[in-house]
């Protein structure tokens, strides 16, 4: 089965500039300037996780003209930041996509994609397209790198993935998906702590319980990623 890996999480946002500035407050870290998506009406800034895994920010771009479309990752529709999904990083895209849909998920086409960076070098790569995604934003899309520069090896400012948890109302349904797209040691995990009561508004805070947030997949009240993030300022949970 081709490799795979957590390539970046996807926070989104109808306000870059001010949730960047709260992530830089909560973290202790100022967020890289990352690139303009042409024609999407989006715009990003990233912070690394470690290894080739980093967060991406993601708002619209003031600058650019209002896109044809709706801007992905329902960024029209925000009120607050929220984690609204993730990808997961393959070499040989084609083939994922093939054998996913072989058992019963289909993430979508793979579609060319590039932004140039702030020094102007143009970054490049294929991904299934993210408003394909399933399972409200559980399942991962899928992202080929090919043989372009990775963001990461650009000198990312950096904090720790402390965890990521996935909750579901139907968890082995999630799994069923989520190991077609070969996304398969996620372990159980205990139900969200505050399932009963879910945020209406997911926003970053401080978090004081790491333990509650433990890797794996959860049953919960609805389709949702909470992500636990430490940076110098400590501990900091995404949802």
């Amino acid at each position: 089965m081709p490799s795979m890996t957590l390539d970046h999480l996807v926070y989104a946002t109808p306000d870059l500039d001010a949730t960047a500035a709260e992530l830089e407050r909560l973290l202790g870290v100022r967020a890289a300037v990352g690139g303009r998506h042409p024609g999407l009406g989006t715009r990003n800034q990233l912070i690394g996780l470690g290894g080739r895994s980093y967060l991406e920010i993601i708002g619209p771009d003031p600058d650019q003209d209002p896109p044809i479309g709706p801007r992905p990752f329902g960024i029209d529709e925000l009120t607050a930041a929220a984690l609204v999904s993730w990808a997961v990083a393959v070499d040989g895209i084609d083939a994922v996509v093939a054998r996913a849909r072989t058992l019963g998920y289909d993430p979508g086409d793979p579609q060319d994609m590039s932004r140039r960076t702030p020094a102007g070098d143009l970054l490049s790569w294929r991904l299934t397209p993210p408003q394909h995604i399933g399972h409200a934003g559980i399942v991962p899309f899928l992202i080929d790198w090919g043989s372009t520069r990775h963001p990461t090896e650009s000198g990312l400012p950096l904090v720790e993935l402390v965890s990521l948890r996935i909750g579901h109302p139907d968890p082995e349904a999630a799994r069923k998906d989520l190991t077609a797209v070969g996304v398969t040691t996620i372990p159980t995990a205990k139900p969200h702590p505050d399932t009963s009561a879910a945020r209406a508004t997911p926003t970053a805070e401080p978090c004081r319980d790491v333990a509650a947030a433990r890797f794996g997949l959860a049953l919960d009240t609805r389709p949702r990623l909470t992500a636990v993030l430490s940076g110098r300022c400590g501990h900091v949970m995404l949802s």
